[in-house]
């Protein structure tokens, strides 16, 4: 834990169970070893700041490198047992979602777009947990990247599975990526300044186990 600043370790420190607090750490270790290697620093001289929030100037924006010209974009997401940590030249979100049980589809699915409630719905009852977890993982890597997070609202724009629907964020790819069957992944990239054309995106999940 050496390697993490003051505030990372302040949050460590609130976790009260053993598990949560090993994930926690194993997730943001990995992504200072990540940044890193893009940095060519040592993982404990990442300096961790925060953007201007886009809604209200605020500084509580996505989470940037401080102190390195021309830093990349990043975003971190875990869940569960796995960690997944994306980079980029241009604003990015990943996130991880494990799928819920049943019981759960029916308390979250109501946050959705009215669209995306009606696919959910129209779906067996056996497949609507990786559905939503899917359609959420979507909507919470385009919020990351647009620096907003959950403040934005979750019901506003659809990021369903037919493409096309009025109120898909322009500008944006969004993309699921594959996952284990008891995770759902997805990343979002901006594209607008730059295109999609030629964009490779590349993934890796990473379990966040007991820390060495």
């Amino acid at each position: 834990m050496g390697v993490l600043d003051r505030r990372e370790r302040e949050r460590a420190a609130a976790f009260t169970r053993v598990g949560d607090l090993e994930r926690y750490v194993g997730a943001h270790l990995g992504l200072r070893r990540v940044l890193a290697m893009y940095l060519g620093v040592e993982p404990g001289a990442v300096r961790f700041g925060r953007d201007a929030c886009p809604r209200c100037a605020g500084a509580h924006g996505r989470p940037v490198v401080r102190e390195v010209a021309d830093a990349p974009y990043f975003s971190l997401s875990h869940s569960g047992e796995l960690a997944v940590v994306a980079v980029a030249r241009v604003p990015v979100g990943i996130d991880v979602q494990r799928v819920p049980s049943e019981e759960t589809v029916e308390l979250v699915e109501r946050r959705l777009h009215p669209e995306e409630r009606r696919e959910v719905r129209e779906l067996p009852p056996e497949r609507r947990p990786f559905a939503l977890a899917s359609v959420w993982a979507r909507k919470e890597a385009y919020l990351k990247g647009l620096g907003t997070g959950l403040a934005h609202g979750l019901g506003h724009v659809y990021l369903g599975g037919r493409p096309g629907v009025a109120g898909a964020p322009v500008g944006w790819l969004v993309r699921d990526l594959p996952g284990d069957g008891r995770h759902a992944m997805a990343v979002a990239v901006a594209v607008a300044r730059h295109g999609a054309e030629g964009l490779r995106i590349v993934s890796r999940a990473l379990p966040t186990g007991p820390v060495a």
